[in-house]
């Protein structure tokens, strides 16, 4: 091999994906639904992507409304619980702090699905279920664990875990936000 030439290995490894309800924090949820319906009347243009649903807003979502921004805090919140209790890192301890890269909602209906992907560089990935049908497809990471999330739900994993969503029969409504780690940086 020449020497320039970057080599590639994989280690079999198992990464966590986490979840829990954020029912108890309705009015962020309520929040998050009214910029998914403002997001479609300022931005009515679907993003192309790898998700093929109905309507993907931009990107930087969470740029272009203030209206996701409790939720944005509230997943934060819970991705530091979550490090602190399952991974035994205490981001705040270490100096770190949690912002958005990207924030962008979807609206699923028949049919509509998202190709496998992976969200790195993003060190975390969320996906917020603002509306679920009964019928509603899951989300499938790696080709092997399948969760079925209710309304309320957000699953948040690494950035780098592949991931799809097969067609859904039912309508879904979500809102994805990736973060990234970076230094609190003090000045003296």
């Amino acid at each position: 091999m020449a020497s320039n030439q970057i080599s590639k290995s994989l280690v079999l490894t198992e990464l966590p994906v986490f979840s829990c309800s954020l029912l108890d924090a309705a009015p962020a949820l309520i929040l998050a639904k009214a910029a998914v319906e403002q997001l479609r009347l300022q931005h009515p243009q679907s993003t192309p992507s790898n998700v093929m649903a109905q309507y993907m807003s931009p990107w930087k979502s969470h740029l272009l409304t203030d209206l996701l921004n409790p939720l944005i805090d509230l997943v934060a919140g819970k991705i530091k619980e979550a490090s602190h209790s399952h991974l035994y890192l205490d981001l705040e301890q270490l100096n770190y702090d949690l912002v958005v890269a990207d924030c962008w909602c979807a609206v699923y209906e028949l049919d509509n699905f998202a190709v496998a992907h992976n969200h790195f560089p993003s060190d975390f990935s969320c996906v917020v279920y603002l509306e679920m049908d009964n019928t509603s497809a899951p989300i499938v990471f790696n080709n092997d664990l399948v969760v079925y999330p209710e309304v309320g739900t957000v699953i948040f994993f690494p950035g780098l875990l592949p991931h799809h969503v097969p067609k859904t029969q039912g309508k879904r409504t979500v809102v994805a936000i990736n973060y990234i780690k970076i230094p609190k940086i003090k000045m003296a």
